[in-house]
């Protein structure tokens, strides 16, 4: 699959197969990917936790808030993404130009992330509706969760959605 097939077919996947587990293999090539993602000063600003089994449920259940993700119990994984200090550069950077470089290198991470598990033939979805705290506590972080995300193969029959985007002239502009 290229990059484009990538994006086309990627989707937020919030009809999980519960019955099926996660590959090793392919788990360690969605790390592997994220491990590679660009990002200030090389800083890697962030950590990934890896829950599965009883954690992958609390952490489901942390993001759970208002009836939202009702979803997530059913992944088999939850990546849990939380903050890690600036690099020395990074952090000079992001002061002098007021520039959040780690918000910007985590929504990075999630893209490689995301895009490697379409191309392992998984679904994923990213929340950002998390209760901190909850999941600082399951997982033992120090740093602030940013997101989760879910991972495992979509149930039988979900089928791909038709993209809603803007038309690519409200986006995109030229400059000579």
């Amino acid at each position: 699959m290229n990059f484009t097939e990538i994006a086309q077919n990627r989707q937020s996947c919030r009809s999980y197969d519960s019955s099926r587990s996660v590959e090793k293999e392919k788990l360690e090539r969605i790390l592997a990917s994220a491990r590679l993602a660009p990002s200030a000063c090389n800083g890697q600003p962030y950590h990934i936790t890896v829950c599965t089994g009883e954690a992958a449920k609390k952490v489901a259940k942390a993001t759970q808030g208002m009836g939202l993700n009702k979803f997530a119990p059913d992944a088999p994984v939850l990546l849990v993404i939380s903050e890690k200090p600036y690099v020395a550069t990074a952090a000079l950077g992001s002061k002098v130009k007021g520039n959040d470089y780690r918000s910007m290198d985590i929504g990075i991470l999630a893209a490689y992330i995301t895009a490697e598990a379409t191309a392992q033939g998984l679904g994923s979805c990213i929340l950002g509706w998390l209760d901190d705290g909850e999941i600082r506590s399951v997982c033992g972080l120090d740093g602030a969760v940013r997101l989760v995300i879910t991972l495992g193969y979509a149930k039988e029959g979900d089928k791909l959605r038709t993209k809603k985007r803007r038309d690519i002239g409200e986006l995109v502009s030229f400059a000579e």
